[in-house]
């Protein structure tokens, strides 16, 4: 063994070029063991103690990587999963990565990151790039009209947005949630209510949060005003500014449930800089519940979607997908509340 190992390692270091690397050939002669007891053990297939351990020594004494690139080959895989987001800026979408990328991590997948800036050309760019670099499939936070562009042949989940039923589609409980929220700014003592919110011109699961407050409302005949805008950003906040002139300053209305976190942080700020105290005047209740760090404290009452559960159920059920072992799946994510400071104590 000793004579193996010095001719092996006296061929490999020859020119220090990469085509002297160790190779399963070579692992498995210095274990002298079999190639295909040295496949099996990289494959997690048993094999008797005696085996193991002398190819774990043969690994280690030759530095030996196996090609995971060769195995997918092999097995028409490549080993990677795209991930579309609107942007990484938002701390739901940075959250929602993370906990992505740490479940492919369990299936030995790596994670290729897209960022669309809510942009369909850029989404529909990354889909054909994804499919002619054959990555083994999609997951994707889109709210553009990309249907046409959906192969059947390339599993895609979706987050948040159904698309047909040729798509896997996964979402937070978006209607219970709106009803959450409305039934909390009623119980910390508001009594008339404003939905806030920016959407997509385009179907998606999110609008259920606007379903949700309304039929709540209508439920128990409460107050309530809605501001909601499918056009740009700057449209958006202007519909915002001119609502609160006619709403907020006038004391109509003393309760808002925003659509997402981001925008009522946004709202939050217009009120500051009209005077208007939260909670005391007003009391806001966002939507997302994302976090820049654990141990950050949650200063917006909201309604927290489980982001790791929406990553963990979305790489499930692609990988399952992958590996043809579902039909397309629908699933909603239940949701709870947290209080933070933009709402009253219930008395």
């Amino acid at each position: 063994r000793k004579e193996t190992k010095k001719l092996l390692k006296n061929s490999l270091n020859f020119g220090g070029h990469s085509k002297n690397m160790p190779t399963m050939k070579d692992v498995a002669k210095l274990a002298e063991v079999s190639v295909g007891s040295v496949s099996k053990y990289f494959n997690g297939i048993a094999l008797k103690e005696k085996t193991k351990l002398a190819i774990e020594k043969a690994v280690k004494e030759l530095n030996y990587e196996p090609n995971i690139y060769a195995k997918g080959l092999k097995i028409n895989r490549t080993n990677t999963v795209v991930l579309i987001i609107p942007s990484i800026w938002n701390p739901f979408f940075s959250e929602l990565t993370f906990h992505i990328e740490k479940e492919l991590r369990k299936h030995e997948i790596k994670l290729i990151l897209y960022n669309s800036e809510n942009n369909i050309e850029n989404e529909i760019q990354f889909i054909t790039m994804s499919r002619q670099n054959k990555v083994d499939g999609i997951i994707a936070v889109t709210y553009s009209n990309i249907d046409e562009y959906i192969s059947e042949s390339l599993p895609f989940v979706s987050i948040d947005r159904f698309f047909s039923n040729k798509t896997n589609f996964v979402s937070s409980d978006n209607y219970s949630g709106g009803r959450l929220a409305t039934e909390m700014l009623i119980k910390h003592g508001s009594k008339n209510l404003a939905y806030i919110g920016h959407g997509s011109k385009y179907s998606n699961d999110t609008i259920s949060r606007l379903n949700g407050f309304k039929d709540y409302c209508s439920e128990h005949n409460i107050f309530n005003q809605i501001c909601y805008n499918t056009g740009t950003r700057e449209e958006f906040e202007m519909e915002v500014d001119n609502f609160i002139k006619k709403f907020i300053i006038t004391k109509k209305i003393d309760g808002i449930f925003s659509s997402t976190d981001a925008h009522a942080f946004y709202i939050l700020e217009k009120l500051e800089d009209l005077n208007i105290s939260v909670p005391e005047d007003v009391q806001i209740i966002g939507f997302d519940g994302a976090k820049s760090s654990k141990r950050e404290k949650n200063y917006l009452s909201t309604i927290r979607q489980d982001i790791e559960e929406i990553a963990v159920q979305s790489v499930k059920i692609l990988v399952d997908t992958i590996e043809n072992k579902e039909n397309k799946i629908n699933i909603k994510i239940p949701v709870t509340f947290l209080s933070g400071k933009t709402t009253k104590p219930i008395l």
